[in-house]
């Protein structure tokens, strides 16, 4: 036995990539070589995790159960297949045996999601709790889906979170689905369930962080509690039915309007009146999120968050005012504002410095910068200039989120920082 072990391995993957043969899987995952690891930021986890470099990509590899494995795989290829936010599984391998024979359990793969920290490498440094509840805001909309789609995560915390920066606020992935269940609709005990779980895990999390002097005197029960407010306030949005009389339809399109600003679109309405036809009933019948991230891809091809989606579709509209553009076709103006504005912008981010932020959010960030610049001067920026300062005097400056250099966050607290955020402009500037 020992080297000369033959290894008989069982890959289950939707695009199989010979290069999984190249790993060590006769090895424990807690044992692979540094070599082949990625240094990026880790979250608390009941399994071994390691991420890893394989062709030209990065894979996060968690060492569990084959049934589990197998059943998570088939459970975030459902949740992708739905458009949810979730890790996209990569593969499984099973049939793994250590050089002496004795089985391992099996392996699943998925593939790093690029710009994405765990809580506690956002927790690392000082957070605000404006900063936090942002955090808690991005898991709120998350579970929403979810739940909207038929799916009881069963484990609900921020630790089976992954959150990306999106135009300064957040957007929150699921990242482990193995207590999950998907069904054609949950009950309200259901969601009930999966609150009161989230309160509970939220709250020992972040006494754990206090525990660790990370927190900056933010009330663990108050912001797990906010969790729950935040999750009851979005989901009333979006599916309670609203009562108005013949002369207040103005609200079917205020209805519409609210689900808009908070990210949804609406396929369809369900609208009744009573009896002497006196009052209307309405209540949103299909509503799914991203309505401005598809309203971005659809003219300018970009597919990036929601919340930078908004900042960008923000950016467009004031370019058609100072174009006298107003009265041209959308596309065009847009395609007009991708070549003119974000695609030069964007191409001024140094080599060196590209894993600090994505693309749309640095374009937010110049946006943001330009806006300070003007306030400290007193006048206007072009675009251009605000870019070439941030360049200068900010973005060397930023951690690196693409490939956060570190160890496990939960040892070493050094890997973010929290900056806080400026106004907002929605009109333009002088370019």
């Amino acid at each position: 036995m020992g080297e000369n072990l033959a290894v008989a391995l069982d890959i289950t993957a939707a695009r199989p990539d010979p290069a999984l043969l190249d790993l060590p899987w006769r090895l424990p995952l807690e044992e692979w070589p540094e070599e082949i690891l990625a240094a990026l930021p880790r979250g608390i986890s009941r399994h071994v995790v390691r991420f890893v470099k394989l062709g030209g990509r990065v894979l996060a590899i968690k060492e569990i159960k084959p049934e589990l494995a197998i059943r998570e795989y088939h459970m975030l290829r459902n949740l992708g297949r739905l458009g949810l936010p979730c890790v996209e599984p990569f593969a499984v391998v099973q049939g793994r045996l250590a050089r002496d024979g004795t089985p391992l359990d099996a392996c699943l793969v998925t593939r790093h999601l690029q710009f994405s920290l765990p809580y506690r490498a956002l927790y690392s440094q000082a957070l605000r709790p404006d900063t936090a509840h942002r955090l808690i805001d991005a898991l709120a909309v998350l579970l929403v889906r979810l739940h909207l789609a038929g799916f009881w995560w069963g484990d609900v915390s921020l630790s089976n979170t992954l959150f990306v920066r999106d135009a300064g606020a957040f957007a929150a992935y699921l990242v482990d689905a193995e207590t999950g269940e998907l069904r054609e609709r949950l009950s309200d005990g259901q969601r009930e369930h999966d609150l009161d779980i989230a309160r509970v895990n939220i709250a020992g999390e972040l006494f754990d962080l206090e525990a660790g002097e990370l927190l900056d005197g933010e009330d663990p029960i108050e912001t797990s509690e906010r969790l729950v407010t935040r999750y009851q306030e979005l989901w009333a949005e979006l599916t309670e039915v609203e009562q108005f009389t013949l002369n207040e339809r103005w609200r079917v399109d205020e209805r519409i309007r609210r689900l808009n600003d908070i990210g949804f679109d609406v396929d369809e309405l369900a609208m009744t009146t009573d009896i002497d036809g006196t009052t209307i009933s309405i209540q949103p019948k299909v509503v799914d999120a991203g309505h401005h991230s598809r309203r971005l891809l659809r003219l300018t091809g970009l597919d990036v968050e929601e919340g930078q989606a908004r900042r960008l579709l923000n950016d467009l509209d004031a370019y058609r005012v100072a174009t006298d553009q107003v009265d041209t076709d959308e596309e065009l103006a847009a395609h007009d504002w991708l070549t003119t504005i974000y695609e030069p912008i964007t191409r001024a981010i140094p080599p060196n410095l590209r894993g600090k932020l994505e693309p749309a959010e640095f374009f937010h960030e110049i946006l943001e910068h330009r806006w300070y610049m003007a306030e400290v001067a007193g006048h206007d920026f072009r675009i251009e200039d605000a870019a070439i300062d941030y360049v200068a005097n900010v973005l060397p400056n930023k951690p690196d989120e693409k490939s956060v250099l570190g160890a496990d966050t939960g040892a070493i607290p050094i890997l973010a920082t929290d900056t806080a955020p400026l106004p907002i402009v929605t009109r333009s500037r002088n370019r």
